[in-house]
């Protein structure tokens, strides 16, 4: 249940600046955050480390001469206690005499595996950033502390992440949202609430296992703290350096861009494919990634399975290998490779040489985009243990296949006159696929859009309808391929 936290009040309020007011300072000072004179907008969940970033630039308002507003999102997710959450804020607000909107976001799943927590997240930030522009405050102000990227620094380690993943959040960001006190702990947050004798909220869904994070907070890191007790600084550190070696990084990938990247009308962009291979695998990736971020609405960064697929098209595709993903087509030429929008012109110049039969060249692993279905595709090579661990059994989404019994290259395409199967459970007689298609009652114009895996040695699947039983996963097999499929959703992923 959540519960208001209550600070017994000092009898006799000390006068001295408290320690965490001139860390705070300290850290305005040396990252730039802000400067005497602005206005800043302050996101404020009436939790500990906002009601202590509230309270903090409230005593620099005079001598900063700042301007503050407060928001807070009521997402109505645990009923009364977000009620009550607004409501402590609210009355927070009116002691100081602070303005306070409060907002109240229908919150609407957009992308497929987007978390509530991770949905909230965006319409938070979406609704600042708005807000922001409304009332013209020259930064959006949040509370993370070095708790906070200790947590999230652990949780990208174990996703695997890479240099940028590990540099964990910055204390400013581009859309101008800054962490003032991210270099904090949540120990000394307390403390000063503590010493100033104010009340916070306690969510009770940051109790909850279900929430990735939490395991995180509750479970991995004080086990890790135990094993050194300094782990928030530490970690904490190591953000801070490698955040430096990311923004050289990431100012050379953007000198290279310049370099190397030449675009054309239609947002299709075109890089010469030596030049790329001579580069560091390191800056390929970053190249790479820089490009695709740019056909991503959101700009979200790929994945590195992703771009590596692409990599691979630079290093060992030949002329005219074609890689459609969600963000972009990938096509090789005979010096270059260009990228192209899916709905440029350059997907129409790139899929006509294939005459009536649409076809996709799979690179394993690869993530590639069926139009006709809407559809993307997720192909990757796996031990069979490893296939087995995955979870989920075959399904209208889901298809493993025995890695030994197909060759390379796989290839995605629409149906062919005369393209025979040996559908599963036909007790191994092949069939037609027109002749499949007119039992399952399938109508001409969808028979066209549906896409088909198919090895050399023959189709593997009518993708969401039926495998082929030739290449079954059996006792004896040892490598799956293992093949998925889910909608896009348009203008998100």
């Amino acid at each position: 249940m959540l519960v208001e936290t209550p600070m017994a009040r000092p009898s006799s309020r000390s006068t001295a600046r408290p320690a965490l007011l001139t860390e705070l300072v300290r850290t305005v000072r040396q990252h730039e955050l802000f400067v005497p004179g602005q206005h800043l907008l302050v996101a404020v969940s009436g939790g500990p480390d906002s009601v202590a970033l509230l309270s903090l630039l409230h005593r620099l308002v005079q001598s900063w001469r700042l301007t503050l507003t407060v928001v807070h999102c009521n997402y109505g997710l645990r009923g009364a206690e977000s009620d009550g959450d607004e409501s402590f804020v609210r009355d927070f607000c009116q002691e100081r005499h602070l303005p306070l909107v409060t907002h109240r976001p229908l919150l609407v799943k957009c992308r497929q595996r987007s978390s509530l927590q991770a949905m909230a997240r965006e319409a938070r930030y979406a609704f600042m950033r708005e807000l922001a522009h409304e009332v013209e405050a020259d930064r959006i102000v949040v509370g993370h502390t070095a708790n906070d990227q200790a947590e999230t620094v652990l949780m990208w380690m174990l996703r695997g992440a890479g240099m940028t993943g590990l540099a964990g959040m910055p204390y400013v960001r581009e859309d101008r949202v800054i962490r003032p006190l991210l270099a904090s702990t949540r120990e000394e947050v307390l403390a000063y609430l503590n010493q100033e004798g104010l009340s916070y909220r306690r969510d009770s869904s940051n109790e909850k296992p279900l929430y990735h994070r939490n395991r995180i907070r509750r479970e991995l890191l004080p086990v890790v703290m135990k094993l050194a007790p300094a782990a928030v600084r530490l970690l904490q550190r190591q953000t801070d350096v490698l955040r430096e070696d990311e923004r050289y990084l990431e100012q050379v990938t953007s000198d290279l861009v310049r370099r190397l990247v030449s675009r054309a009308s239609g947002g299709e962009q075109q890089v010469d494919r030596q030049a790329f291979i001579e580069l560091p695998v390191a800056l390929q990736r970053r190249l790479v990634r820089a490009i695709l971020r740019t056909y991503d609405a959101e700009g979200r960064a790929s994945s590195l399975r992703l771009v590596d697929s692409v990599r691979q098209i630079f290093l060992k595709g030949k002329s005219g290998a074609q890689l459609s993903l969600r963000q972009a087509l990938v096509v090789l030429e005979q010096d270059s490779v260009r990228f192209c929008s899916l709905s440029g012109a350059c997907t129409a110049a790139a899929s006509s040489g294939h005459g009536q039969s649409e076809s996709l060249r799979l690179s394993v692993p690869v993530t590639v985009y069926w139009a006709g279905t809407n559809q993307q595709i997720h192909v990757q090579r796996m031990a069979r243990r490893e296939a087995e661990q995955g979870g989920a059994a075959p399904s209208a989404q889901r298809a493993v296949f025995d890695a030994d019994r197909c060759s390379g290259p796989l290839v995605v395409r629409s149906w062919r006159a005369g393209d025979r199967f040996v559908p599963q459970g036909m007790k191994g007689n092949s069939k037609k696929l027109q002749d499949f298609f007119t039992d399952r009652k399938v109508p001409r114009q969808r028979r066209e859009a549906l896409p088909l895996l198919v090895s050399p040695e023959g189709i593997l699947w009518v993708v969401g309808m039926r495998q082929d039983e030739r290449f079954a996963v059996r006792s004896e097999t040892v490598n799956c391929l293992v093949v998925s499929v889910n909608h896009r959703v348009s203008g998100k992923e």
